[in-house]
């Protein structure tokens, strides 16, 4: 559970920052340089396998969150790194809904990780 708690402590403020963020500049990602897509899918990439070697825990419990985070985090950069001119998030309802899902895991994550 330490573990648990210390890659929620970080993983969940970073989610935070990184819906809040994107939901204010999808406008950046209307026209990507495919360049800085496949670095951001690099990025991905390692941050995703990183948790995924250090938290691959599947248990019915709330450190499941980490794990399919760091799947999903991989599975992103893949994408990304194997079509980075393919499509991206572009602003709509469907786009929205995934950042405020993101954002409220982020929370979630940053509550159980700082909590005592």
């Amino acid at each position: 559970m330490p573990a648990s708690r210390t890659i929620a402590a970080i993983l969940g403020p970073t989610l935070g920052a990184l819906a809040a963020s994107e939901a204010l500049n999808l406008s950046i990602w209307a026209q990507p340089e495919p360049q800085i897509v496949y670095l951001n899918g690099t990025v991905l990439l390692v941050a995703g396998l990183a948790i995924i070697r250090t938290h691959n825990v599947w248990t019915w419990r709330w450190p499941l969150l980490i794990t399919v985070v760091g799947w999903a985090a991989a599975a992103a950069g893949l994408y990304r790194m194997f079509a980075p001119r393919g499509v991206q998030l572009h602003e709509s309802p469907a786009t929205f809904v995934l950042l405020m899902v993101l954002g409220v895991v982020g929370l979630v994550l940053t509550v159980l990780g700082w909590r005592r």
